[in-house]
């Protein structure tokens, strides 16, 4: 008699990779945006007059908009379901691009840089659940953390792209906004044959579409899982009952202590690299892309060193280091450094924070189940985005009035802190099926689940 796994035990195949490039496109679509608004404002307050608080605004208002997202849209996926969210997002995103084609004043375009934020926010925690609720136990890590990457990516293409359109001229701004519409309506038109999550449709009591779903992307010889999904009823309140409120803050806190450093620099590295003595018109912009596809370099060893050494030491040290490497570059502020040591200093806290930041997509997406994992993610990013939002609102005026110095070690002392915190509270989930690492705080109820799976099951 033929073995029959479950979809966590199957090994990679096609269909990894194709929910792999659906969701990646979340964070691609998610680190473009934010990347070619810093290129744009260099050109736009040229065009406008824009103070220090306009440009905090528009540099925020994305932000700001995936609070509201990440917490509405979260929500909303595990109540009416992945695919019909993920398409619905991805159709504003390329109205709100086009829009802010047309736009005639800086208020305009914090309006609709808010919109976007909302929809990009929305999209998170679709794209983390979908891939975890698909993905083999072995590799889900490496999956899940890899789409963290893709930010880095699109972020980097935004640079390269907005680094070409400056020579259009004074009107580069608006052609640079609106090159966010085509990599969106890509990702529309590939979304659109995506399979529904089986794992959402049986906490819904639809297992007879989620077994189909199963047979028909596997074959008859896999399950959909050994332990029967929760059919509760999703709410806010579930977040914090069970246990859960432990990893709602340690997500939350460790992931906002490694953003707000990497939305703040991210958005004005011009601005920093000018301030190092690098500015000529280009040559800073053309650096803020070497560094940001350097980064990648980064997240490969961290993927392979995720499944192979645990989540917990894959995130600790890339704390430690990145924080170094930002008082590092605190203290050669103002001498007389060459341009090849800043960007090496750089990309050094680059490549360590691309490899935390992969635990930005595995621990909130294993450690909570999934009638509420998308709420997880949703309310998750949601504040990690408003702590970058105020983070971003406040670089330049930290940078203004206080000096670049006093800046990068603000910034070096919050990853310092996210060292701390994870050494006291970073569990391990490596190979844990979705089951096990969702119940991780009742381990009781774990073993006695997998002992009443041995006895009655027929899987085996």
């Amino acid at each position: 008699m033929n073995k029959v796994r479950t979809m966590e035990e199957v090994p990679l195949s096609g269909i990894h990779y194709k929910m792999f490039v659906y969701a990646s496109g979340s964070t691609f679509i998610d680190g473009y945006i934010i990347g070619i608004i810093a290129v744009a404002l260099s050109v736009l307050q040229t065009q406008f007059v824009l103070t220090v608080t306009v440009m905090g605004l528009i540099g925020m208002a994305t932000l700001a908009g995936m609070f509201v997202g990440g917490m509405i849209g979260g929500y909303l996926t595990d109540l009416i379901g992945r695919k019909k969210m993920f398409l619905f997002d991805m159709l504003v995103m390329a109205i709100v691009s086009v829009l802010q084609f047309f736009i005639n004043d800086p208020i305009q375009l914090v309006i609709l840089r808010f919109i976007l934020g909302i929809a990009i926010g929305a999209d998170y925690p679709i794209a983390g659940a979908l891939m975890a609720e698909f993905s083999p136990k072995k590799n889900r890590g490496a999956l899940l953390g890899g789409l963290n990457g893709f930010w880095y990516v699109g972020y980097a293409s935004s640079y390269l792209v907005g680094y070409l359109l400056l020579s259009v001229g004074d009107t580069s701004w608006r052609w640079m906004l609106l090159s966010s519409v085509f990599p969106v309506l890509l990702m529309l038109i590939a979304r659109l044959n995506m399979p529904e999550s089986p794992r959402w449709l049986a906490t819904k009591g639809r297992e007879k579409e989620a077994n189909e779903i199963v047979r028909k992307i596997f074959g008859d010889g896999v399950v959909m899982s050994k332990e029967p999904e929760s059919t509760e009823k999703t709410t806010f309140l579930s977040l914090f009952q069970n246990g859960y409120g432990k990893w709602v803050f340690f997500v939350a806190v460790f992931w906002s202590l490694s953003v707000i450093p990497t939305f703040g620099i991210g958005t004005y590295i011009p601005e920093i690299l000018a301030q190092f003595g690098f500015a000529d018109g280009t040559k800073e912009y053309l650096g803020s892309a070497i560094i940001n596809i350097v980064y990648l370099a980064g997240l490969l060893p961290a993927l392979y060193l995720i499944e192979k050494y645990g989540r917990r030491p894959t995130l600790i040290l890339p704390f430690l280091v990145s924080g170094i490497a930002l008082i590092v570059l605190g203290a050669t502020s103002g001498l007389d450094t060459p341009f090849s040591l800043i960007l090496i200093l750089f990309i050094i806290y680059g490549t360590f924070n691309t490899a935390m930041g992969a635990h930005q997509w595995v621990y909130p997406n294993e450690l909570f189940p999934t009638h509420i994992r998308g709420t997880a993610m949703g309310f998750i990013t949601g504040v990690t985005r408003f702590a970058s939002a105020i983070g971003t609102f406040f670089f330049p005026v930290i940078l203004e009035n206080y000096g670049l110095s006093i800046t990068l070690y603000f910034c070096g002392a919050l990853l310092f802190i996210g060292f701390l915190i994870s050494v006291l509270m970073a569990p391990e989930t490596k190979n844990m099926s979705l089951a096990e690492s969702s119940s991780i705080n009742n381990k009781g109820s774990v073993r006695t689940e997998n002992l009443v799976i041995k006895k009655t099951s027929k899987i085996e």
